[in-house]
């Protein structure tokens, strides 16, 4: 099953972009460990390892494509993150392709609510 997903966070486009890549700004808004790497090969680990995944291709300040893994899928689960520049924002534009039936609810909720909303919130606030 497939998501799609657009959000406007009101911060400049390198914020977005090292909230999405930077372990550090990871930790703040997920409150769990990262590790994380805007490398393309590189195997990421976020909250605490519930998700895991590599880094397929990254073009700085504009996309992030990552294969997540979901144990024997056959499919590839592929989330493309693209980030748009607009005068005093940046639209997030999700794709996550493949997404086990199973957890789809859950994983549509927490990109919403506990991924990009943090991320919102985060540099919102700030």
């Amino acid at each position: 099953m497939d998501f799609n997903y657009e959000l406007e966070i009101f911060a400049d486009v390198k914020e977005v972009f090292a909230s999405l890549t930077n372990p550090f700004q990871i930790e703040i808004w997920s409150g769990c460990h990262a590790d994380m790497q805007a490398v393309p090969g590189y195997e990421f680990s976020l909250w605490d390892g519930d998700i895991t995944g590599i880094n397929i291709r990254i073009n700085a300040n504009k996309r992030i494509e990552q294969e997540w893994y979901f144990g024997d899928q056959e499919e590839k689960s592929i989330v493309t993150l693209t980030l748009q520049k607009e005068t005093n924002s940046t639209i997030v534009k999700l794709n996550h392709t493949n997404i086990p039936e199973d957890v789809y609810d859950e994983i549509c909720e927490g990109w919403k609510e506990y991924y990009l909303g943090s991320i919102k919130r985060m540099l919102e606030f700030y």
